[in-house]
């Protein structure tokens, strides 16, 4: 605090301390008296004196100097300025959801975990459990991003979206199998319903998918036993419902002889078209058709012939009973080989266009059906001939599975006899 001093001089203008004011009236009487100015520092009491009553609160004001007449040289300095305090580090606050640019750690993924189960309402011993240790920012840490959105650490840490299933340890609990999800696809029962095979194939993934399923008994909307249908599988076990079924449309395949007028359904007609055609052009010679469709009622004269000849055992491993013959879905047919003249069925694996129906029928979605050595899945003795249209994507995945039944390519019991 400082008080007008009458002694100043009036050129300066400047206040005095007390203990300044004090000094100064001291001076001038010793000036008077004709004794010397002290120049000793203060004693300890003189300082006590000037101690402000604020402590720490106090501003030390610069005391202005006092000069006796004729001499200019200061007698008091400036007490120095008192050194600024250093400064603290900044600190940030801890960034809530911290996603690193590169490598993102351990610790800042569970705490943005930790952050969208609190949002999406996890209870506190999820959060205490999935938080970690404490993310502190730090002045050199690397640059940190934006925080991320609530639907990419879904993503990221693969958490079910608002009213989704909870999380638990077993997820594949929670699967709705593909085969029951398809049944309820309107894109595939729209094609079953069409009877579009090759569309509702497509629908189901490929035909390794589609197999697959209807294997495992997850595409309960799918019938094996729907002659309308290419996938279709007639055996000893498997009769015709109804028993007389007969398809539609039927046709000549274009540009194949038929030896006793034989029809095929007409989608298998048109593969065997393209399949005698290719025969022709690799050079390996024709390929004739010597018997189609055949009704229920022609396939009771056939089997009759049979077991007129052979016996009812033996003839059950050359031919079928009526109502358990692959003829009646006009899906199969049975091929010889013509050089000129056409050979007898049991020729044709001697031929070179038989070689080449063992080798390429697959491609244009024929399986040889009764293959040497699975009589006793299939029921029969090796055919050759027999071909079965099963269409171009079950025929491929057919070969590439390495199949050599239906039986086995669908998931289904052999059949080597009759029920009854």
């Amino acid at each position: 605090m400082t008080v007008p001093d009458p002694h100043a001089s009036a050129s300066l203008g400047v206040p005095l301390t007390r203990r300044a004011l004090r000094e100064a009236r001291e001076r001038d009487d010793r000036a008077r008296a004709g004794i010397a100015t002290s120049t000793a520092a203060p004693d300890a009491a003189e300082q006590a004196e000037d101690v402000d009553p604020l402590g720490d609160l106090a501003v030390t004001h610069p005391i202005a100097a006092v000069h006796p007449a004729g001499d200019h040289s200061p007698i008091f300095k400036p007490p120095p300025a008192p050194p600024a305090p250093p400064r603290a580090p900044a600190r940030r606050a801890p960034a809530r959801h911290v996603r690193r640019r590169r490598g993102r750690g351990v610790g800042a993924v569970l705490a943005a975990a930790a952050a969208a189960i609190l949002v999406l309402g996890g209870t506190a011993a999820t959060t205490s459990a999935l938080a970690g240790p404490p993310v502190t920012a730090v002045a050199d840490a690397p640059t940190l991003e934006p925080p991320l959105p609530i639907p990419e650490i879904r993503a990221e840490l693969a958490l079910p979206g608002p009213g989704g299933p909870t999380v638990s340890p077993d997820a594949s609990a929670s699967v709705v199998p593909a085969g029951a999800a398809l049944c309820s696809t309107p894109s595939f029962t729209s094609a079953l319903a069409q009877h579009d095979d090759a569309a509702a194939i497509a629908a189901a993934g490929g035909a390794s998918a589609f197999r697959t399923a209807v294997a495992a008994g997850t595409l309960p909307c799918v019938s094996l036993s729907d002659p309308s249908h290419v996938w279709v599988v007639v055996d000893k076990l498997r009769p015709f419902s109804p028993i007389d079924y007969a398809p539609a449309p039927l046709a000549l395949p274009q540009g194949v002889r038929s030896l006793e007028g034989g029809t095929l359904r007409q989608d298998a007609a048109s593969a065997l078209s393209t399949m005698a055609a290719a025969a022709r052009a690799a050079g390996v010679g024709e390929i004739a058709l010597e018997s189609g469709y055949r009704s229920y009622r022609t396939q009771q004269t056939s089997y009759g012939n049979q077991v007129a000849a052979r016996g009812a055992a033996a003839a059950d491993l050359v031919s079928a009973r009526p109502g358990y013959s692959e003829h009646q879905s006009g899906l199969a047919g049975d091929v010889v080989a013509c050089n000129g003249a056409c050979g007898t069925l049991d020729d044709l694996a001697a031929t070179p266009q038989g070689a080449w129906v063992a080798a390429h029928a697959w491609q244009y979605g024929w399986i040889v059906r009764y293959e040497k050595g699975h009589t006793d899945v299939s029921g029969y003795l090796p055919e050759p001939w027999h071909l079965r249209y099963i269409g171009t994507d079950l025929a491929a995945a057919y070969h590439e599975g390495g199949f050599h039944t239906l039986e086995e390519f669908f998931g289904l019991p052999p059949a080597p006899g009759y029920a009854n």
